[in-house]
């Protein structure tokens, strides 16, 4: 299988939102396949923390597409992203679920299960499935031998509204595998 390459994200948010759906993600022993997605843009999306951060401008304008952006939501969870860059549009890719593949089970200490399905159903429980925390914050993690995207056949993809936010809940970049029992919230 191909691991993705930065190119990967220098296009639009919300094409590689969906596309990234059924790929595996990989982070320091641990993998799983994306089964949930948001997409945020840079400009103009009230949602997206540009719009109230300077420091998230000031990330975009810094670093390279397909850098992790990681913050810290309610001061509970840690929240994982992927920057995009491109002529038509920069913003972020919000990686909402995984089904477990490897790795995550152990590093919970217990066997693999139906529970295991939904120990990364969700941003704040993905991360903490992946020892992801703040210190992956601009990290360019796609050319580590350890982390990185792996691109995999595609698969059926549904879009909705965004969830988890109050703003512009209503555009439809919110994606996901609809055969998945691993998603944060059915479609």
């Amino acid at each position: 299988m191909e691991k993705i390459s930065a190119t990967f994200f220098e296009r639009n948010p919300v094409i590689c939102a969906r596309e990234l759906i059924g790929c595996h993600f990989q982070w320091k022993g641990c993998a799983g396949r994306i089964v949930e997605t948001e997409a945020y843009l840079s400009v103009d999306d009230p949602a997206c923390h540009t719009w109230s951060r300077p420091s998230a401008r000031v990330f975009v304008e810094t670093h390279q597409a397909g850098d992790a952006y990681v913050y810290l939501n309610y001061g509970m969870h840690w929240m994982f992203n992927v920057l995009i860059k491109s002529d038509e549009g920069s913003g972020f890719v919000l990686f909402r679920a995984l089904e477990p593949v490897a790795g995550l089970e152990e590093m919970r200490g217990r066997r693999a299960g139906v529970g295991d399905r939904l120990l990364a159903a969700g941003p704040g429980k993905l991360t903490r499935a992946m020892g992801i925390d703040g210190s992956a914050h601009g990290v360019c993690f796609l050319g580590n031998a350890d982390c990185g995207i792996v691109r995999s056949k595609p698969v059926e993809t549904c879009a909705s509204g965004r969830i988890g936010i109050s703003k512009a809940v209503e555009l439809p970049w919110r994606f996901g595998d609809p055969a998945s029992l691993s998603l944060s919230r059915k479609f």
